[in-house]
């Protein structure tokens, strides 16, 4: 599913509110792109507020795609994000158009610089079993049982990161061997895809924290509350879905279940935002051969454009030649 002999993919990321969508929106007026989304979290439907996921008038302008793909009871694999986006980058480019990826959701972007290494397949009955003792025991228990049989992996998860908890235990019980050491003894199943990646990284740090908090409480503004409620009066979604676990929903889904008020809720995803534009930066900045451009300079829109203009205007050429 590899694209060898295309020109490589243009990824626009950066930490959440570094001003991704404004860039890309200045990019598609000048060639003629179509947009992936590399968000593990505008995937799901009912989810616009709180995910900053573009508008209907924005998306009537600029082609995007993987947007509104699932049902926010469903999950959606890194294995999938990454057959879907190369079947989009097949379809864009058959329609001569350029795609460019926008995201901040790193384990998609590693997925395709990487490829992917050949895990074993979901197993329902055994998630099942797992998610069950979970519930009876917690999630930091079964990470300390993960630590027991798989201590690389354990170590970088936190205590209640149910998914990969699961992935990694479910991993263990199907083949018996850890999953770090799979990972680190298979070959990619999908072979690496050529990518450029431009990083829009504040250096002002403080900058970010005040863009964060702002976005925060103009989603409070515009009804993030009453989006939140209408997931939670569906009576089938629960705390261990990632869609629910996505920022900002899981804060005001505490406080609907009365664990929280209003302000502590809004406190506590302002924080956990920042805790999540951290981990993006550290993962960025362990990225060989990125073009980092500031996001808080005043210069960011056309130092991206200086970029990427090069890159366009020769793969444009190539497919209308």
């Amino acid at each position: 599913m590899s694209l060898p002999t295309e020109a490589p993919l243009i990824c626009l990321t950066g930490p959440t509110a570094s001003g991704k969508s404004a860039v890309a929106r200045a990019i598609a007026k000048r060639w003629p792109v179509e947009i992936i989304n590399v968000d593990s979290a505008t995937i799901y439907r009912g989810m616009d507020i709180g995910t900053a996921k573009p508008s209907v008038e924005e998306r009537s302008e600029i082609p995007h795609h993987l947007l509104d793909i699932r049902d926010p009871a469903e999950r959606y694999s890194v294995a999938a994000f990454r057959r879907d986006t190369l079947q989009c980058v097949r379809e864009i480019r058959a329609r001569q158009h350029l795609p460019l990826l926008v995201g901040g959701t790193m384990m998609y972007f590693k997925a395709l610089r990487d490829g992917l290494n050949d895990l074993p397949a979901a197993d329902l009955e055994i998630r099942q079993e797992l998610e069950a003792r979970a519930t009876l025991l917690g999630w930091p228990a079964m990470h300390a049982e993960l630590s027991s049989v798989d201590p690389t992996t354990a170590q970088r998860l936190s205590p209640n990161d149910s998914q990969r908890i699961a992935r990694a235990l479910e991993i263990w019980r199907i083949r018996g061997i850890p999953m770090s050491a799979l990972i680190g003894a298979t070959q990619p199943a999908d072979e690496p895809v050529a990518t450029v990646t431009i990083s829009l990284e504040p250096l002002d740090r403080s900058l970010l924290h005040q863009s964060i908090a702002a976005r925060f409480e103009q989603m409070l503004e515009v009804g993030l509350v009453q989006e939140v409620q209408k997931l939670y009066a569906r009576g089938d979604l629960h705390t261990d879905l990632p869609s629910v676990r996505c920022v900002g929903y899981r804060q005001i889904w505490s406080m609907l279940e009365g664990e929280i008020d209003l302000p502590q809720a809004t406190e506590q995803a302002i924080a956990a935002t920042r805790q999540l534009a951290k981990r993006q930066i550290t993962w960025l900045r362990s990225l060989p051969g990125r073009y980092m451009i500031d996001a808080c300079s005043p210069n960011c829109v056309a130092d991206t454009l200086e970029i990427v203009a090069p890159l366009f205007d020769q793969a444009h050429q190539a497919h209308t030649s």
